[in-house]
């Protein structure tokens, strides 16, 4: 049976404005008739663990659908990595389960807490990008329980145009009940990292550039650095190895409360930039970390998004091409720093080029992707407004998954396929059972 209730639904960010109706299932079969008995003012959207950072998964005063109950997995094959599973499972559920074994799942985002339906219906990238791809490369098959409440079996070469659009879909086709993919066999339960620092822009993309072959590479910026010192930051590269590296984290630390909002000063965001940079040494520095601890390194303190106030936080991850794109960094850099708005959770990674299939709000695509996290408060939709212009005047985009204040006209602008994707929900869903603010906001409905 479905439980109903209402709630204040969050991403990981901030809270909805206001309660949704939440459902919630027990199992895929009582799902058979959702779509009849949802209200259709503001349809339904499903709603996984609330990792996503902007307000593709929220409905103000719609109907939300938890997905995070069906957490089964259904099949594996230890010969092939081949898995069947439901659209709750974890990554930190999967890693927990067959690291042991020699697993993983093929490409991680940076919380084991997301789902694997979240993953499917964001098309998310990992450390891992231009070795592995984005996750939908790797998935076999989809369930979709379509908004005329058909149960439709989809795949690369099977409703393939349906296929790609529900990879990075943000949820709007339908609900997915079924994920096949295949796992990454790996030697051991650690990863060999390589962590130097690079005194500015030029030396780190150079560093970053070279070591493209790596097969994983993720680097973090100090926001605050100007003049000759812009872009420093950390690299760490690594590679699979089969050695062991201690017991997985406990996640014990934990935030016990929200930080006031002098603690998110520009001084003391400054000071801790400082001290995060002095902790890698120029020469470099080899160790031996677990893959949970690498992938998921926000994962061990509990609560973290607290230390950006009861307000919450606005994430802005972009990508930028690689032609155009240290000069896209240099400037996006340069506004940050001048306004004192820096994040001391600044990440800058390389993705590869976007696959052949990708669905029309796929992410991905071949150059730099800065991810920064800003408190939420005055002057940020302003300050977001000119990271969106300097993106689109290099021919970048924003990720759509960690984004709630992105326009119309800037979407339709980086998203040149959004009429196909719009045209295929109007045949698809005509009586617009499938909403969500996102959705209403970027007008990706037929009106």
């Amino acid at each position: 049976m479905i439980a109903s209730s209402l709630a204040t639904l969050t991403s990981w960010g901030r809270a909805s404005r206001a309660p949704s109706v939440v459902w919630s299932p027990e199992d895929v079969s009582d799902l058979g008739g959702i779509f009849r008995d949802t209200p259709r003012a503001h349809g339904l959207i499903p709603h996984a663990a609330g990792r996503a950072y902007g307000d593709c998964a929220l409905n103000t005063e719609g109907t939300a659908l938890l997905t995070t109950p069906l957490a089964r997995v259904l099949r594996f094959d230890p010969e092939t990595g081949a898995i069947e599973v439901e659209p709750g499972v974890t990554f930190r559920q999967l890693t927990a389960e067959f690291l042991p074994k020699g697993w993983l799942p093929p490409v991680s985002p940076g919380t084991g807490f997301a789902t694997i339906g979240g993953a499917v219906a964001n098309d998310v990238h990992g450390k891992n990008h231009e070795v592995a791809g984005s996750f939908a490369r790797h998935v076999t098959a989809l369930d979709l329980l379509t908004p005329d409440g058909t149960s439709r079996s989809l795949g690369p070469a099977q409703e393939a145009a349906l296929f790609q659009a529900t990879c990075g879909g943000l949820g709007l086709t339908g609900i997915i009940t079924r994920i096949a993919f295949t796992m990454k066999r790996v030697p051991g339960p650690a990863v060999a990292v390589r962590t130097q620092r690079y005194p500015d822009l030029d030396t780190y993309l150079a560093a970053m550039d070279q070591a493209r072959d790596a097969t994983y590479c993720v680097g973090w910026i100090d926001g605050t650095a100007r003049g000759r010192h812009l872009g420093r930051g950390i690299l760490e590269f690594a590679e699979p190895i089969g050695a062991a590296a201690g017991r997985p984290p406990s996640g014990r630390l934990r935030v016990p409360l929200d930080f006031p909002a002098w603690a998110l000063s520009p001084p003391t965001i400054a000071a801790f930039n400082e001290l995060y940079f002095r902790r890698a040494s120029a020469g470099g520095r080899l160790a031996a970390k677990r893959y949970e601890t690498y992938f998921y390194p926000l994962d061990a303190i509990r609560d973290w998004n607290r230390i950006y106030g009861a307000r919450g936080f606005h994430q802005f991850q972009n990508v930028v091409p690689f032609e155009t794109g240290a000069a896209a960094l240099r400037e996006l850099l340069e506004v940050i720093a001048a306004t004192g708005r820096a994040s001391f959770l600044a990440v800058l990674k390389r993705l590869g080029p976007a696959e052949v299939n990708a669905g029309p709000l796929s992410f991905p695509r071949a150059g730099y992707t800065l991810a920064l996290d800003f408190p939420a408060g005055p002057g940020i939709a302003e300050l977001y407004a000119r990271l969106v212009a300097i993106t689109l005047r290099h021919g970048g985009r924003i990720y759509l998954a960690k984004d709630d204040l992105l326009d119309q006209a800037g979407f339709r602008e980086m998203y040149p396929r959004w009429h196909e994707y719009r045209d295929l929900l109007q045949a698809l869903d005509p009586r617009h059972r499938m909403q969500s603010n996102l959705s209403r906001r970027l007008g990706l409905r037929a009106t």
